[in-house]
């Protein structure tokens, strides 16, 4: 289907995706969403109104439609065009862990023998605090 040469009464038929679908497929390379509905528009002959209220109508059928794909530079292209790449693992041992035993010289080395509980201990400042219930009787004046 070659859009350039249809008539307006006929374009009207087609949806914008469609139409986005035959601009991305006939020019073979990727557009922003301002670029193929700027195209759009001037197939459809729609005033800068009427793009400017069916603009983010069409962005999100972009979105919706699996014929086509976002890419990180904002530029939308066929999904067709894209390769997917399929990672299968068979391997068996995903969730074992191995590690490895440091030397024994390694291991005296590492050991701290004077470790004190207080080495990681900081004050926060509720050392005082004190915990007071409603039902205490102290406080029923």
């Amino acid at each position: 289907m070659n859009i350039n040469k249809m008539k307006k009464e006929e374009l009207e038929l087609l949806s914008f995706t469609d139409i986005a679908y035959e601009i991305l497929k006939k020019e073979k390379s990727c557009k922003s969403t301002v670029d193929l509905f700027k195209k759009i528009s001037e197939l459809l002959e729609l005033t800068e109104d009427e793009y400017a209220s069916k603009i983010g109508d069409f962005y999100t059928s972009l979105t919706t439609d699996k014929r086509f794909f976002a890419l990180e530079t904002g530029e939308w292209d066929l999904k067709e065009r894209q390769k997917a790449k399929v990672v299968i693992d068979d391997d068996d041992d995903d969730f074992d862990v191995e590690v490895e035993e440091p030397k024994e010289e390694e291991k005296e080395e590492t050991e701290d023998t004077d470790y004190d509980e207080t080495d990681d201990y900081e004050d926060d400042g509720l050392d005082d605090l004190v915990i007071v219930h409603d039902d205490d009787e102290k406080y029923d004046e």
